[in-house]
C-alpha cells in the first residue's frame, strides 16, 4: 500500500534581528491584501503563507461563529486579520480571525485601530497546523486579547486571559454555552461536509443546546 503524506496546511519563513522599524516598513509596503500574516515577538519576524486547508478551517470557525452570534443574539465586530500591535512592546501580530464581542459598542462604526486607545479584540483566532517559532499566545497575551481559540488540524483549544498568561478552558468565555470539544467535532465534519450542510447541522446542533428549545 502506497501512503501519500498529507501537504502541508501553512509554509513559514523565520526572520531574526528585525528592528521595529523594519517590521513597520514591512507592513507599509506588503499592504493589507497580501496573502501572508506576519508574527513579530522582540525582533524575531515569522511570515506565514496560509495554503487550502489552512484557510478552509478558517472559513468554518468564522462560519460557526457568525451563527452563533446570530443564535445566541449577541452582536460582534469582526476585525479578521487586523494587524495588532504595541511598539512599547515590541510586539505585533496578525490573527486568523479575531473578533470584538463584549467591547463591541466600543468598536462600532470606527474605521482605523490603535491599541494605544482602543480595546483589544475580544477573540482571536489562530489555525496553527505547523509549530510556530515565535510565541503566538505570549503576544496575545501582552496585547491583552482576553481569549483565545487555537486550532492545529485535529483538536480546538479555546484560552482564556488570566492576568498575563492564558489557561486553558472547556468552554469559551464569548460563548459559555459551547465547549471546545463540540466545536472540534464540527471541525472534523468539515473535512469531508459541504460548507452548507455542515452550517445546517451546526445550526439545529446549536438551537438543541439552548435552554429555551
Amino acid at each position: 500500500m502506497i501512503t501519500i503524506p498529507s501537504a502541508p496546511a501553512e509554509q513559514k519563513t523565520v526572520l531574526e534581528n528585525i528592528s521595529w522599524s523594519t517590521f513597520e516598513t514591512l507592513l507599509q509596503e506588503t499592504g493589507a491584501n497580501r496573502g501572508s500574516r506576519f508574527a513579530y515577538d522582540q525582533g524575531i519576524l515569522e511570515i506565514m503563507t496560509p495554503l487550502w486547508e489552512h484557510e478552509g478551517y478558517k472559513c468554518s470557525l468564522g462560519n460557526f461563529i457568525f451563527v452563533l452570534a446570530e443564535e445566541l443574539g449577541i452582536e460582534i465586530k469582526s476585525a479578521g486579520s487586523t494587524t495588532l500591535k504595541q511598539p512599547g512592546l515590541n510586539k505585533g501580530i496578525e490573527p486568523d480571525n479575531c473578533y470584538y464581542i463584549q467591547n463591541e459598542s466600543l468598536m462600532r462604526g470606527k474605521t482605523k485601530l490603535d491599541l494605544n486607545t482602543d480595546p483589544p479584540p475580544d477573540l482571536a483566532i489562530e489555525i496553527d497546523t505547523t509549530n510556530s517559532s515565535v510565541n503566538k499566545a505570549g503576544i496575545y497575551a501582552a496585547l491583552g486579547v482576553s481569549e483565545l481559540w487555537r486550532y492545529n488540524g485535529r483538536i480546538l483549544q479555546f484560552y482564556q486571559l488570566n492576568d498575563d498568561s492564558y489557561v486553558e478552558q472547556k468552554f469559551s468565555r464569548a460563548f459559555p454555552l459551547i465547549s471546545a470539544v463540540s466545536i472540534t467535532e464540527f471541525l472534523e465534519k468539515s473535512k469531508t461536509s459541504g460548507e452548507m450542510a455542515l452550517l445546517k447541522s451546526f445550526r439545529i446542533w446549536l438551537r438543541e443546546q439552548l435552554p429555551n428549545h
